[in-house]
C-alpha cells in the first residue's frame, strides 16, 4: 500500500493552524502576565486579548473537515489537497503569530491608555482577516478541483 500524500494536507491545515495559534496566545499571554502583574484592574480585557489568536485554528479546523471530505470524494486529487492544506495552513499560522504579537502591543498600549482599548482591536483584527483570506482561497482551490 503507497503512502498517500493527500493525508497531509488536512493535517497540515489543523497542524499548523494550532502552533500559529499556540505561538500567537503565548506571545500575548506572555505580555499580559506582565502588565497584570502592575495593575490591580483591567485583567479581563488583557486575558480577552491573550485568547485572541486562538480562533485561527477554528479556521484550520474547518479546512481541515473540508479537505477530509474533499479527500474521500476523489482521491486522485491528492497533490492539490495536500498543497491546499500546507500553504493555507501556513497562511493561516503566520496569522495567528503575528495577531498573538498586535494583541501583545495592544496590551501594552491599553494599559498606559485604557481610553484606546476599542481602536487597539482595529489592527488585531486587520490581522485576523488575513486567516480568513487562506480559508477562503483554500475553499475556492477545493471548488475547482477536477472532478
Amino acid at each position: 500500500m503507497a503512502f498517500d500524500f493527500g493525508s497531509l494536507g488536512p493535517a497540515a491545515a489543523i497542524g499548523l493552524s494550532a502552533a500559529g495559534s499556540a505561538v500567537g496566545c503565548s506571545i500575548a499571554g506572555m505580555t499580559s502576565h506582565g502588565v497584570m502583574s502592575r495593575s490591580d484592574e483591567g485583567h479581563g480585557k488583557y486575558l480577552g486579548l491573550s485568547a485572541t489568536p486562538s480562533s485561527q485554528t477554528i479556521y484550520g479546523f474547518v479546512l481541515m473537515i473540508l479537505l477530509n471530505g474533499q479527500l474521500q470524494a476523489d482521491p486522485h486529487n491528492s497533490l492539490a489537497i495536500f498543497s491546499i492544506g500546507l500553504f493555507c495552513g501556513i497562511g493561516i499560522m503566520m496569522s495567528a503569530i503575528f495577531q498573538g504579537k498586535a494583541c501583545s502591543s495592544a496590551i501594552l498600549a491599553s494599559a498606559k491608555k485604557p481610553a484606546i482599548l476599542g481602536k487597539c482591536f482595529m489592527a488585531v483584527g486587520i490581522v485576523e482577516s488575513f486567516a480568513l483570506f487562506a480559508l477562503i482561497g483554500g475553499i475556492l482551490s477545493m471548488a475547482v478541483l477536477p472532478k
